[in-house]
């Protein structure tokens, strides 16, 4: 059995976890009969886990959303796509293993599938610059995307960066330019565009590959314009407040939702979606066939009229101070 990471305020759950695995392994050991105790444990563990989960604060999650064990976009290729065929290069630089993407099958429909690729161990991670594309990997995305509309086929997107990659080099080839370009080409895209936001969904970084008809969001992924620590070092100048920031931003998936950022909530196994992948994927594969019977027969000009809606519609406010007064008139 793999060996579970647990965070510091899950250790309560790690305690009781740690006394199960050694009655199990006093079981296999032992002719006496202890699985009762096992039981009643195992209980014990999965109500004191429901109990911790249901009080999150927005930078406990934002923890659960960079938990290493955390399924990334392959993960889910592999569960809920079939005929997967990965491209790789823009055909102008290199290929960034930052984003993966290619050609596959969702419930039998030919669909072009891509995302952010985080690593497993320290060689990945450096590989894939953790998550953390450069302008060829947004560059490779958006070409990806024109194949799938010269196909006419519809795009899923899967969103877990810190950011775009802040590097001299990165700069040196046009990052911001690469990531304006995305925005810019999907909102005028001709087919439908599904993202899901799986993990961390950091700034451009994220939005790059996130302007789409349907967002779906995890149940404990976090999405917004800087990461806390970033927040907490230009208004504290100190980044040890954190928690602070994470509680201003609203980058938690309900908050998201309320403002009408996102359009659905995807809920994560008990634990989080790092204790169970083939659960979270099944559950993300019923979010996904929903979005997609949503917008799979809409015509072209609807499709693009929707979302330009949509995009023109963030940031609006009503101001209720002067809503008061032409009340009292």
């Amino acid at each position: 059995m793999a060996k579970k990471n647990f965070l510091d305020f899950e250790q309560p759950i790690a305690e009781l976890e740690s006394k199960i695995e050694e009655l199990r392994y006093v079981q296999t050991e032992s002719a006496v009969d202890i699985s009762a105790e096992i039981e009643q444990l195992a209980g014990k563990s999965l109500q004191l886990t429901k109990d911790i989960y249901s009080t999150l604060t927005p930078w406990q999650i934002t923890k659960i959303a960079r938990h290493t064990d955390r399924p990334y976009t392959l993960d889910y290729v592999r569960d809920i796509f079939t005929h997967f065929q990965e491209l790789h290069g823009d055909r102008h630089f290199s290929d960034d293993l930052s984003i993966v993407g290619g050609l596959a099958r969702f419930n039998g429909q030919p669909c072009m599938v891509l995302g952010h690729q985080k690593g497993r161990d320290t060689k990945e991670r450096g590989l894939r610059n953790f998550g953390m594309t450069k302008p060829e990997g947004y560059r490779k995305a958006l070409r990806l995307m024109k194949v799938a509309e010269k196909f006419r086929l519809p795009v899923f997107t899967f969103v877990d960066t810190p950011g775009a990659y802040p590097g001299i080099d990165a700069e040196e080839r046009g990052q911001s330019e690469a990531i304006g370009r995305n925005i810019f080409e999907m909102a005028q895209l001709e087919v439908p565009i599904i993202s899901t936001i799986i993990g961390e969904g950091g700034s451009g970084g994220a939005l790059a590959i996130a302007v789409a008809d349907q967002v779906l969001m995890l149940q404990y992924s976090v999405y917004s314009v800087i990461s806390p620590e970033g927040c907490a070092s230009i208004l504290w100048k100190t980044s040890d407040r954190a928690s602070d920031a994470a509680d201003a931003l609203g980058i938690t998936a309900h908050r998201l939702k309320a403002l009408g950022l996102v359009d659905k909530i995807v809920n994560e196994p008990v634990g989080g979606a790092h204790r169970n992948h083939k659960q979270m994927a099944a559950f993300l594969k019923r979010g996904l066939t929903d979005a997609w019977r949503q917008v799979a027969d809409l015509k072209v000009q609807e499709l693009i009229d929707r979302r330009h809606a949509r995009i023109n519609s963030y940031g609006r406010f009503t101001d209720t101070k002067a809503e008061s007064k032409s009340d009292k008139r």
